[in-house]
C-alpha cells in the first residue's frame, strides 16, 4: 500500500495517544493485530425501529463486517441519526442536511480509512452520500432493498401510490374504511422500503447509476439472500478501494450525474431525485444545474413499467433483469466509460444486462412513453424554475390554463378544502403557499395535494396543483412542484390571487400567471414577509442557512469537500 492510512494517525507508533486509541478499543475484544496498519471501514448504519424500511440493517452490517474481514480490513460499526420517512413530524426533509453533518463529522473524527453506507429510506440515502462527499474518502454504497410485492384481494397493491389511490376512494365513498385498514398488513409484508418506483428506490436507482454500488443493488428485494451476498462482496470491494485510494471524487464526475438525471428519466424516477442529485453535486463541487435536469433527460423514453407511472413493482423489476438491464437498454444514450466503485465502467459493469420480462422493461424502439424526462418549467411564476413528472400526470392537463384558487399553508388547506362552500371546479388549478424550504420549514411532501370532495365526487381524479413543496416518489398527478424562489422569501407564488389564470404548458416548459408584470411586480412590493414562529434549535439553523430548491436544499455552508484532517488530538 502507497498511501499511508490516515487510521495509523490513532493507532500506529507507542505515545501515550496510540495507547489510548487502542487499549480502550480492545475492551470489546479486539486482538492486538487488528491495529497493525490494515484498513479501518466505518460501516455506517442507519439501523432503527423508527425507521420501518432500515430495520434489517443490522443483518447487513454483519454481511459488510464479513466481508471487510475477509479481505484483510478492520470493520467498525458506527450510527447515524435514521430518517423515518413514514414515522418523522413533520418532515424528514427537514433533517436531511442534519444527516449529513452527522456523517461528515462522525468519518472526520474517528480513524476511518474507507466507509461502507448502509441506507435505503428515503432521505437517509442522499443524507450519507452527501456526508461522505465532503470528506471524499473511499466509498461505496449498499442499499436495503424493496419490500415484496404487496397483495390484497387478488391484485397488486403498491407502497405508497396504492395508499393514496385507496385514501382517494374512501374520501370520494367508493370504499369502506374497513377495507382500506384490512390493507394494512397485506401492503407492508417483508422487510424493505417502498416496492413502488418511489424515492427509496429511485435514490437507490441513483446511486447505483452514479457509479457508487456493485452493479444490481437497487432491485434485490431486502429479504432476497443474493442482498446479504451483495451487502458481503461490497466489504470485500471497500478494502480493496483503500487500497487503491478510489475516492468519491475520482469516482464521480459530470458524466455520472448526466447518466443519473438519464437513468432516472428511463425509470421513471422520484422527482426528489432533483435536489439530492443537486446537493450531492455541490458537496462534490460539480458543476449541476436545475436546466441540467430537463436538458439531459429529454429524448430519453420511459423504460420501466413501474407504479406510480407504471403497473408493476420493485420485486417485478428485479426479475426482469434490475438496473442493469436498463442500463445495456439505453446503450450509447448513456456516457459508458463513467467510472465506477468496482474500477471499471459503467459499461463494462452492465455490458451482460439482460431484459427477462419486457412488460417490465421495455426496448428503446417500444417505450412506455416517449420523452418522459422530469419537466423543468419556468416563467414569471417560477423565476428559478419549478419541475413536473409528466410520466405521472394525466396527458391532457400537461397543457392548461386555469383559474387559481390559493391556499396559505398546509393548514389553510387542511381547513377548506373539503367544505361545501368552496368555489372550485374540476378545471381549477389549486396552488398551496408556504411549504418552501423556509416557509414550512423543511420543504415537505404535500405537494400532491388531496383533491376536494365535490370533485372526487364527481369522477375526477386529477387536477393541477402547484406549490414551494415535494411531492413523495411514490405520487402522482399534474403536480407542480419545487417553485422557486418559495413563497416565503417573496416568490411570486405568493403573489397569486384566487381567481387569476394560470398558464401550464409542459412541452413547452412554461409556468406563468396571466397578469401584466407592472400588476405582479406591485402585488409583490406590498408582500408581508412572514414571521418565523422557530425562534432556536436546529429549526433556526435550518431556516437561517437552508438554499432553494433550485439549488438542492443544502446548508450554505455545506457546499463543497472539506477532507478529514484532522487538526489536534484529544489528550
Amino acid at each position: 500500500m502507497n498511501t499511508r492510512l490516515r487510521s495509523q494517525d490513532w493507532f500506529g507508533g507507542n505515545d501515550l495517544n496510540a495507547f489510548i486509541h487502542r487499549s480502550w478499543m480492545k475492551n470489546q475484544g479486539i486482538p492486538d493485530r487488528m491495529f497493525d496498519g490494515r484498513p479501518v471501514i466505518g460501516i455506517c448504519n442507519t439501523h432503527s425501529e423508527l425507521t420501518p424500511c432500515n430495520a434489517h440493517f443490522n443483518d447487513l452490517a454483519e454481511q459488510v463486517r464479513l466481508g471487510v474481514v475477509e479481505a484483510g480490513g478492520f470493520p467498525v460499526v458506527f450510527p447515524a441519526m435514521s430518517l423515518g420517512e413514514t414515522i418523522i413530524r413533520p418532515t424528514t426533509m427537514l433533517y436531511r442536511n442534519l444527516v449529513s453533518m452527522d456523517v461528515e463529522e462522525s468519518i472526520r473524527a474517528n480513524p476511518i480509512d474507507g466507509v461502507v453506507l448502509l441506507c435505503g429510506c428515503d432521505k437517509t440515502t442522499p443524507a450519507l452520500v452527501m456526508g461522505a462527499a465532503s470528506c471524499d474518502l473511499p466509498t461505496i454504497v449498499v442499499s436495503g432493498g424493496p419490500m415484496l410485492n404487496g397483495r390484497h384481494q387478488g391484485r397488486t397493491v403498491g407502497s405508497g401510490t396504492s395508499v393514496f389511490e385507496m385514501s382517494e376512494a374512501v374520501r370520494a365513498g367508493c370504499m369502506s374504511e374497513c377495507e382500506f385498514r384490512s390493507a394494512e398488513s397485506a401492503m407492508s409484508r417483508s422487510p424493505g422500503h417502498c416496492n413502488t418506483m418511489g424515492t427509496a428506490s429511485t435514490m437507490a436507482s441513483i446511486v447505483e447509476a452514479l457509479g457508487l454500488t456493485l452493479p444490481g443493488n437497487a432491485a434485490i428485494p431486502a429479504v432476497d439472500s443474493r442482498r446479504r451476498v451483495l451487502a458481503r462482496d461490497s466489504g470485500v470491494r471497500i478494502v480493496e478501494m483503500v487500497v487503491e485510494n478510489l475516492t468519491m471524487s475520482s469516482v464521480l464526475d459530470r458524466r455520472s450525474f448526466e447518466n443519473a438525471i438519464r437513468i432516472n428519466t428511463a425509470i421513471g424516477g422520484s422527482t426528489n431525485a432533483v435536489v439530492h442529485l443537486l446537493a450531492i453535486a455541490g458537496r462534490l463541487e460539480i458543476p449541476l444545474e436545475l436546466s441540467d435536469f430537463g436538458e439531459q433527460g429529454r429524448d430519453v423514453p420511459l423504460l420501466v413499467n413501474l407504479m406510480p407511472s407504471g403497473t408493476f413493482l420493485m420485486e417485478d423489476f428485479f426479475y426482469a433483469g434490475g438496473l442493469p438491464a436498463v442500463i445495456a437498454e439505453l446503450g450509447d444514450s448513456l456516457h459508458r466509460d463513467a467510472r465506477t466503485v468496482t474500477g471499471k465502467s459503467l459499461g463494462e459493469n452492465n455490458r451482460d444486462g439482460v431484459v427477462w420480462n419486457h412488460d417490465v422493461i421495455r426496448s428503446k424502439e417500444s417505450p412506455l412513453r416517449d420523452n418522459a424526462g422530469i419537466a423543468v418549467l419556468t416563467g414569471n411564476l417560477a423565476p428559478k424554475g419549478a419541475v413536473i413528472k409528466p410520466s405521472a400526470a394525466t396527458p391532457e392537463l400537461l397543457q392548461h390554463i386555469g383559474r387559481a384558487v390559493v391556499f396559505h399553508g398546509i393548514d389553510d388547506f387542511t381547513a377548506r378544502i373539503d367544505s361545501p362552500d368552496l368555489d372550485i371546479e374540476a378545471d381549477d388549478v389549486i396552488v398551496l403557499t408556504d411549504v418552501g424550504p423556509k416557509g414550512f420549514p423543511g420543504m415537505p411532501e404535500v405537494g400532491n395535494l388531496p383533491l376536494p370532495r365535490r370533485v372526487l365526487e364527481q369522477g375526477v381524479r386529477d387536477m393541477v396543483r402547484i406549490s414551494d413543496a415535494r411531492m413523495s416518489g411514490t405520487a402522482f398527478g399534474a403536480v407542480v412542484l419545487h417553485v422557486a424562489p418559495e413563497s416565503a422569501v417573496g416568490g411570486p407564488l405568493a403573489a397569486v390571487k384566487d381567481g387569476d389564470m394560470i398558464e401550464l404548458d409542459v412541452p413547452r416548459g412554461v409556468l406563468r400567471i396571466l397578469i401584466e408584470d407592472d400588476e405582479l411586480q406591485q402585488r409583490l412590493s406590498c408582500l408581508e414577509r412572514p414571521k418565523s414562529s422557530n425562534t432556536g434549535g436546529y429549526q433556526r439553523l435550518f431556516v437561517d442557512h437552508v438554499m432553494q430548491a433550485d439549488q438542492g436544499v443544502d446548508f450554505d455552508f455545506l457546499v463543497g469537500k472539506r477532507g478529514t484532517e484532522v487538526h489536534g488530538d484529544n489528550h
